[in-house]
């Protein structure tokens, strides 16, 4: 009887249990994400101004914001999934993937799409995070389908 009793309470925990909202990560200290896109590497910027956790899936988040290149101002929404941790000890790593939609103002707007990692260091002595990196490596593809460039991201 006690160890059915162990299991459902366990079992209970773990159904029950959160993923922590770090939705504040993706804000990057309201600084945006610089890179590249194509295969000229022209400056790229992604400034993301808003994100939430998904309420129901607490593995997503919503994001909201906008990207530069040139003079090209584009608003976008989207979502970024994770989709795997690792902890050791002193440093950890979230793996997912993203998906950004611009809105469509004609040729040079589209999708981004690919994948992302977040490295930190955790000090147990001030328990917080430290020398967080975020980058995002995925492609960027315009509505029309006549674009589609490699697009690289890294937070400042």
């Amino acid at each position: 009887m006690k160890k059915i009793l162990l299991f459902f309470t366990l079992v209970s925990q773990f159904i029950f249990a959160q993923m922590p909202d770090v939705s504040n990560v993706w804000l990057n200290d309201s600084k945006p994400y610089a890179g590249t896109i194509g295969n000229d590497k022209q400056e790229l910027k992604l400034k993301i101004s808003t994100s939430e956790q998904d309420k129901k899936n607490d593995q997503e988040y919503f994001v909201s914001g906008y990207s530069l290149v040139d003079k090209n101002y584009t608003k976008f929404e989207g979502k970024l999934k994770i989709t795997k941790y690792k902890d050791a000890k002193k440093r950890g790593s979230v793996y997912g993937e993203y998906e950004l939609a611009e809105e469509n103002k004609g040729k040079h707007s589209g999708i981004f799409k690919g994948r992302f990692i977040y490295t930190f260091k955790w000090n147990k002595a001030t328990e917080k995070v430290e020398a967080q990196n975020i980058e995002l490596t995925g492609d960027w593809k315009s509505y029309d389908q006549t674009l589609n460039f490699r697009t690289h991201l890294k937070n400042q």
